[in-house]
């Protein structure tokens, strides 16, 4: 069995297969894991490129927490050894001082063998991660950070639609978000198949539920669908291509695809998106299935902004809140790398 330097396996059928042994401390507002909820305590370091971190980076834009949460942007690549700060003047993450989130992880675990990965977040103070358990964190964000969240911010983990809300999320994990990389990595055609066939079963699955209801779960925006919007916005630019995922596009899906849009042109999602590095991400990084690390110009990206008519079936995407304020300038993605700048 093949282990990749993220902690990813190719067993010998062929099938790629997701480590998922992550830190599984907790930040919470008792403190019950040593970590108490605190503004100005930890950082959270992200890739703008990653699907798991850009969950991260879209909830905490939505609740507000810019403020009690300050955010490090590791580059769009790394190399077998871990995400690193080369984004940074000299190097550095201006506020943890390092060079490599590794060090983060070692300063805590010695000996730690598992990928390095992001999000992760880090206690400022000793310099150590506290957890990369990218599932939890945000979920943590919407109940355990309430104390600091902005006037205004929306429900994302309502609690009379939590059990649905994890009923779709453990679908849309197995089959969608991680589909594409069983998709992408598979190593042999029978695990491929299997997984293409995978994939495009629940996105059709997906499109039937969203053809009549303009959100996952419920009528407002919720956890459910920051998580399938990372893996749809990075479908054509990335998935579609690279990862063989090339039954349709999602341009070709036609409620996905407005779907898609609708949360895109929605304050908080299509404002963290940073199309530049995402390609260069996926085509630079894999080079066991793009060798030349040559990097794709297109899809165009102005469609993105096109009229959705989502808004038709209703719903409130906040729910009783409101839109979060426009990102930081420090936090606002390049002009040139996404149609909203």
């Amino acid at each position: 069995m093949a282990k990749a330097a993220d902690g990813t396996y190719v067993n010998p059928g062929g099938e790629f297969t997701r480590d998922q042994r992550y830190i599984a401390t907790r930040i919470t507002a008792d403190g019950r894991d040593g970590y108490p909820v605190a503004p100005d305590r930890y950082r959270l370091v992200v890739s703008r490129a990653c699907p798991w971190a850009n969950r991260t980076i879209i909830v905490r834009r939505l609740l507000g927490l810019e403020q009690a949460l300050s955010m490090g942007v590791a580059g769009p690549t790394h190399d077998k050894r871990s995400w690193t700060f080369d984004l940074d003047p000299d190097g550095r993450d201006p506020v943890l001082g390092i060079e490599r989130l590794q060090e983060a992880f070692f300063a805590r675990f010695p000996d730690y063998d598992r990928g390095i990965t992001v999000p992760a977040i880090v206690d400022v103070a000793t310099g150590q991660v506290v957890t990369n358990d990218y599932a939890q964190i945000t979920l943590d964000m919407s109940t355990e950070w309430t104390a600091y969240h902005r006037p205004g911010a929306p429900q994302l983990y309502p609690e009379p639609l939590r059990a649905e809300i994890d009923e779709v999320n453990a679908v849309v994990f197995a089959d969608v978000n991680n589909g594409v990389y069983r998709c992408g990595f598979a190593g042999s055609q029978e695990a491929y198949a299997k997984a293409y066939q995978r994939l495009f079963d629940r996105l059709d699955w997906l499109s039937t539920r969203l053809q009549t209801q303009r959100y996952l779960v419920g009528d407002t925006i919720t956890e459910a669908d920051v998580r399938l919007f990372t893996t749809l916005v990075r479908f054509d630019p990335v998935y579609h291509g690279h990862f063989k995922c090339n039954r349709q596009k999602l341009t070709e899906m036609p409620v996905l695809w407005a779907y898609a849009r609708d949360l895109f042109q929605t304050p908080g999602f299509g404002d963290t998106i940073d199309f530049d590095h995402i390609k260069r991400h996926y085509y630079e990084v894999h080079r066991d299935i793009n060798p030349t690390g040559v990097v794709p110009l297109g899809p165009e990206l102005d469609n993105w902004l096109s009229p959705h008519g989502r808004d038709q079936l209703g719903g409130r995407p906040f729910g009783d809140g409101t839109p979060p304020p426009p990102p930081p300038a420090t936090e606002i993605v390049p002009a040139d790398h996404n149609p909203l700048g």
